[in-house]
């Protein structure tokens, strides 16, 4: 019984990942306060992550997204996004030189994160992979049936699959 439990919450799981709603559109300024537009990413995989810098699972996702980063190198874009009611401009920057992050984090007031949610309340870390036509495929809460999505492979096999279907090379 316990097994037949396991493999239905694994399906739901992978059920509930996976999306296919055109993602909203989002202009949003980083640290420097240059603007980063979702539309400038077009014909891209872009994975969008929501995240805090406090947050214990965003630091250990944040290796993880390195390992993306390496692996696919211009094949995809990443854009993190905080929350500019709960961050600050420093805490973010000390983010980014302790996690060596080079891509971009972009601030949000809340719009952003609610248009993609759904729901006023955002669970860290959360990453969602759009393909290169702009619509959400992937759709990824941090819990115990997606932590190797934040922590494993299972980010890399999602990018794999989009690659695939989009007709690129690994």
């Amino acid at each position: 019984m316990r097994n037949v439990f396991s493999l239905l919450l694994c399906a739901a799981a992978f059920l509930s990942a996976q999306q296919t709603r055109r993602a909203p559109g989002w202009a949003l300024p980083d640290s420097k306060m240059k603007v980063v537009d979702l539309a400038d990413f077009r014909g891209k995989i872009v994975l969008l992550e929501f995240m805090k810098t406090t947050c214990p699972h965003c630091a250990a996702t944040a290796d993880t997204i390195h390992a993306v980063e390496q692996q696919y190198g211009p094949k995809i874009q990443i854009v993190a996004v905080v929350s500019s009611q709960i961050e600050k401009d420093v805490t973010v920057a000390s983010y980014i030189q302790g996690h060596k992050v080079d891509y971009p984090i972009l601030f949000d007031a809340g719009q952003m994160m609610f248009s993609y949610a759904l729901s006023p309340n955002v669970e860290f870390p959360h990453v969602y992979l759009i393909d290169a036509n702009g619509v959400i495929r992937y759709d990824y809460a941090y819990d115990v049936t997606t932590r190797d999505v934040f922590e494993g492979k299972g980010l890399f096999t999602a990018i794999d699959r989009m690659l695939a279907e989009k007709g690129g090379k690994k």
